[in-house]
């Protein structure tokens, strides 16, 4: 086990969450407040997440020569796949019906928001049969 990497993924996760709880993003009540159009707080936290990552994705290849717990920086495929395309409609139907996604589910269990366990049980059983349909 390679420690290092593993401290590093522990720590990210742990910020992640904390930004996750401190946005309200763990609230299912105030994410289906924003898919309403009632409420538009959360714009700013997707806008400021997608800005930075972009930014970051952008200069991070050309500051750094090589990324702090790999061997170098890989691309990302362009091409649109239908498995994408279907994988992210489920994924916006399930996000509207529960008001969360998977990382603000499990962070909401962190915060104590216990009822997130059964949105969290559909999810791994749609990831389940989705594995299982497309390993054929």
């Amino acid at each position: 086990m390679n420690i290092p990497y593993v401290l590093a993924v522990l720590i990210a996760g742990m910020l992640f969450g904390a930004g996750l709880t401190l946005s309200t993003m763990v609230q299912p009540e105030a994410v289906l407040q924003f898919l309403n159009f009632n409420d538009f707080g959360l714009l700013l936290v997707l806008g400021c997440a997608t800005g930075l990552t972009m930014l970051v994705y952008q200069l991070a290849p050309k500051a750094m020569r090589r990324p702090l717990l790999a061997l170098s920086f890989s691309g990302r495929p362009k091409q649109r796949l239908l498995q994408t395309v279907v994988g992210a409609v489920l994924f916006g139907i399930g996000w509207g019906i529960s008001g969360v996604c998977p990382a603000p589910a499990v962070a909401g269990l962190g915060a104590g928001n216990w009822p997130l366990i059964w949105t969290l049980m559909a999810m791994f059983a749609g990831a389940y049969v989705q594995g299982r349909w497309f390993a054929r």
